[in-house]
């Protein structure tokens, strides 16, 4: 048993995260991030990898929308995470779950735990960081139904290679960048029959950037 979980993410029409640099915010337009926050406040919780917390330090509330504040979750295998990072600092750490390896930085766990975090401790994978599917059964002991993932990259990507996402809404901003940060890594895919498709998808118009959402195959 997991949450039912939906990866969004804004790109460009290139498909680039971030410029080659790490310069992301913002991609999209005014209309996309208040789309982007009804969708926070439709799930109970929102994930993103440390990567994106040492990037950007978002603080993963609703703001923009009506509804409550989704349950924070940070994936940081081997606990990098600031403790002034906004997912910690002034209370917002009671709302915060850390996910990380088993066995890993003993003193780190105990300091965020003092600023009121849960951390959760969870195997590894065989090619490193945490195992996804503890984590998602974690998560759903916890009482959470629905999980919306932000990114990064390589927390896209491992989702979508272990088949653990059931829907996809992206945000296509007019904007192209050349070089930089893909929003998708590789998946291993080598034929395009075994492409990840999309299905019930709809396209709309949201100010200057088009969002797709739609129902993976790969989640069922």
């Amino acid at each position: 048993m997991r949450p039912h979980v939906t990866i969004s993410y804004a790109q460009t029409l290139d498909g680039r995260l971030a410029t080659r640099t790490g310069s992301s915010q913002w991609i999209s337009g005014p209309e996309s991030l208040r789309f982007a926050h009804e969708l926070r406040a439709r799930h109970d919780a929102i994930m993103v990898g440390i990567g994106t917390v040492l990037a950007d330090d978002p603080r993963l509330t609703v703001r923009l929308a009506p509804g409550r504040d989704p349950l924070r979750v940070v994936l940081d295998s081997t606990l990098r995470i600031p403790p002034e990072a906004a997912v910690l600092r002034d209370g917002a750490a009671h709302g915060t779950v850390v996910a990380c390896v088993a066995g890993v930085a003993p003193a780190r766990r105990a300091a965020l735990e003092a600023l009121g975090a849960t951390v959760l401790a969870l195997p590894p994978r065989p090619e490193g960081g945490v195992d996804l599917a503890a984590l998602m059964a974690a998560l759903y002991r916890r009482g959470v139904a629905s999980l919306m993932v932000e990114g990064g990259a390589r927390v896209i990507t491992a989702l979508l290679r272990a088949r653990l996402a059931d829907r996809l809404a992206v945000c296509v901003a007019p904007k192209i960048l050349g070089e930089g940060i893909n929003a998708i890594g590789d998946l291993g895919i080598t034929r395009l029959a075994d492409a990840h498709m999309l299905n019930d998808v709809t396209v709309t118009l949201c100010g200057a950037d088009v969002i797709v959402q739609g129902r993976l195959d790969v989640g069922e």
